[in-house]
């Protein structure tokens, strides 16, 4: 069952990755780039819980993928910030 849920989570994040490149694609606006970006490898962190097992001892490097996208949006955040200047 929990697998089901990390597919529709994987889904979901390429959904609104999409929906963020379509808005960058309208608007060339750095920020939605960055945040589409982080969405698709939201999309990679799921997937990448759902492909290895519950007991697997490098499941814990899935995460890494979320800091890369967490640190991707702080870096749109910043971009967008200092390009104002």
């Amino acid at each position: 069952m929990i697998e089901f849920m990390w597919g529709a989570l994987t889904m979901a994040c390429l959904a609104a990755g999409l929906l963020f490149l379509r808005f960058w694609t309208l608007t060339r606006d750095r920020l939605f780039l960055f945040f589409s970006l982080a969405f698709a490898v939201f999309a990679l962190n799921w997937l990448g819980l759902a492909i290895t097992s519950s007991v697997s001892e490098s499941r814990h490097y899935t995460f890494l993928f979320r800091l890369l996208a967490f640190c991707l949006i702080i870096a749109g955040i910043v971009d967008k910030n200092r390009r104002h200047r």
